[in-house]
């Protein structure tokens, strides 16, 4: 019995076990889109490519299930762009469909042609053209493969002609997911535990290869009286119930995290590759553990590295480690936690009249929040808030865009996450930037009658970057926005919405927005002169701070200068 094409690959996917996909129709994908109307998988209609790819990403990385989306030829196809790179690198396993047009147009310049190949090769870990209508389900079922064994995103590009064509002997390829047990060899535990016999101040960084890993990791902290930093990928997985956690390193997190990693003598690595160099230590012994072998050394030189995945890896070493009596170290860095503690409390505190803190409003979100609630926020501010100010406790999960980078994730991958998981309060901590990029979505929510809770931080600027333009000594240039009253924008969509100008009236707004049953949107004039203070601060920082306010009265801005010296140090 013959087979149309767009069948066989709709018949792939959800044998893969694709349940969502998200994308918008268009000419070049109508014959699939016709397939997936009669199949199991749900169709996720967006707005905008872009935002399907954020929340497919989402939808993959939180929930471990395969997703997929799917657009149409040229335009369609290339506005997927942004959040692919962005759900490949966060290595969630996802497949694109990207139509293309008719096979014996392709090379001739016809509209809306575009070579997806060149344009997706980069930022993905398949990419390939279904060639002839049998090739179809073998090219399908590889990429699916390719997404869930090297987790990233896999596209299959199908023409037009050959997704309606039909196939008389389809071979039955298909998808395995093989669970494989990666650790190192007896002789590298060995060697990495006769390292650590030989530590007197040993510190543990942990990055995001520790999810799974968390009863091992709080055992070899035990076992080795060691501190534990952590990476900003890694706070869900390892800060909750850790009486070893000394919080982030690095410019988002706190001195105590710092001070770990900066006055050990052995500094265990364990599925972290944080980027930035100089938040390493020059003269410690560094061992390092991850599962891709090609991270090993990459950001700072060390002394030992091994392949394996963090959970078997601890559970064959720890029976290598005699229990150490020794807590010197340790105490020594939870006295710097316990005062860096004290410090972010103080951030928390409320402001007064119209000086609404973005800590304090991050701090009312946490503590109202459901207890497994999942935040996303924006690149920028709204980033460094809801990894510094949100409690975690094994059920909450957090999601920004810490290896992309990218601005506007945040209400998309909440679309994602509140399609996987319907029962759950997904809450996005926007900037007022980020939103107004892709706010056309907001309408999704709607459609989709998805319940997302969008808190915009809106302090009329693009904060980060101004707040980069200042640390550099330099005058704060075309970051200025001019925003509307997002509370009666989201009104007009169809969201509750609401907006606060006055600290006093915050945290009965917050109860209020996430009481709400349907989407809603709280609109809070945050302080846009709040600093994000670094856990160490440098003189070329304090210095470029002080050549900015120098420049700024000379400009006639003195207060700009004066919202930066009262909102930060004089009424908190």
């Amino acid at each position: 019995m013959s087979k149309r094409v767009a069948e066989i690959v709709i018949d792939t996917l959800q044998q893969a076990g694709v349940r969502r996909c998200y994308g918008i129709v268009g000419d070049t994908l109508n014959h699939v889109t016709d397939a997936m109307h009669r199949s199991d998988i749900e169709w996720v209609h967006v707005r905008h490519e872009e935002v399907a790819a954020f929340a497919a990403g989402a939808d993959s990385l939180v929930s471990g299930q395969l997703t997929a989306c799917a657009g149409s030829c040229g335009p369609g196809g290339l506005h997927f762009i942004n959040g692919i790179f962005e759900s490949n690198r966060n290595r969630a396993p996802m497949v694109l469909i990207a139509s293309q047009i008719i096979t014996s147009e392709l090379g001739m310049e016809f509209p809306q042609e575009v070579d997806f190949k060149a344009v997706y090769g980069s930022c993905t870990v398949f990419c390939e053209q279904v060639h002839s209508p049998e090739q179809a389900r073998r090219v399908v079922a590889l990429a699916c493969q390719a997404a869930i064994s090297r987790r990233g995103v896999a596209v299959v590009i199908l023409p037009a002609d050959i997704s309606e064509a039909e196939v008389k002997h389809d071979v039955p390829f298909s998808v395995h997911y093989a669970q494989p047990v990666l650790r190192p060899s007896d002789d590298e535990l060995q060697r990495i535990a006769e390292l650590l016999g030989q530590g007197k101040r040993i510190g543990i960084y942990a990055g995001a290869g520790c999810q799974g890993a968390h009863a091992q990791l709080l055992e070899l902290a035990r076992r080795l009286q060691a501190p534990v930093a952590h990476t900003s990928r890694a706070k869900d997985f390892v800060e909750p119930d850790n009486p070893y956690n000394m919080g982030m390193t690095g410019i988002f997190g706190i001195e105590s995290g710092f001070h770990t990693l900066m006055e050990c003598d052995t500094l265990l690595l364990l599925g972290a590759d944080f980027a930035w160099g100089q938040f390493y230590p020059d003269k410690a012994t560094i061992i390092q553990v991850d599962r891709d072998g090609s991270h090993l050394g990459r950001r700072h030189p060390v002394n030992l590295g091994v392949v394996g995945d963090i959970a078997p890896t601890l559970d064959a070493l720890l029976p290598m480690l005699p229990p150490r009596e020794d807590s010197t170290f340790l105490d020594e860095c939870i006295t710097h936690r316990d005062k860096a503690l004290q410090k972010r409390e103080q951030e928390e505190q409320p402001g007064e009249g119209e000086l609404i803190h973005p800590q304090h409003l991050t701090a009312l979100l946490s503590k109202h929040a459901s207890d497994d609630a999942l935040f996303t926020a924006d690149g920028g501010s709204p980033m460094v808030w809801v990894l510094r100010h949100i409690r975690v406790n094994g059920r909450r999960r957090t999601l920004t865009s810490l290896l992309h980078g990218t601005m506007a994730n945040a209400m998309p991958q909440a679309l994602g996450l509140q399609k996987a998981f319907p029962g759950r309060q997904v809450i996005s901590l926007s900037g007022d930037g980020g939103l107004a990029m892709l706010l056309g979505d907001l309408l999704t929510a709607v459609q989709e009658n998805l319940p997302i809770k969008v808190v915009v931080f809106n302090n009329g600027s693009l904060n980060f970057v101004e707040l980069e333009q200042k640390v550099e000594g330099l005058l704060d240039n075309y970051t200025d926005l001019q925003n509307p009253d997002f509370g009666r924008l989201a009104e007009v969509i169809g969201f509750h919405g609401r907006t606060v100008t006055r600290s006093e009236d915050l945290e009965e707004a917050v109860l209020d927005f996430l009481a709400q049953r349907g989407p809603a949107l709280l609109d809070v004039h945050t302080s846009r002169a709040e600093l994000v203070m670094p856990p160490q601060i440098e003189a070329k920082q304090v210095a470029g701070t002080a050549l900015y306010a120098a420049k700024a009265v000379l400009n006639g801005r003195f207060d700009d200068v004066k919202h930066l010296l009262v909102d930060n140090f004089l009424k908190k």
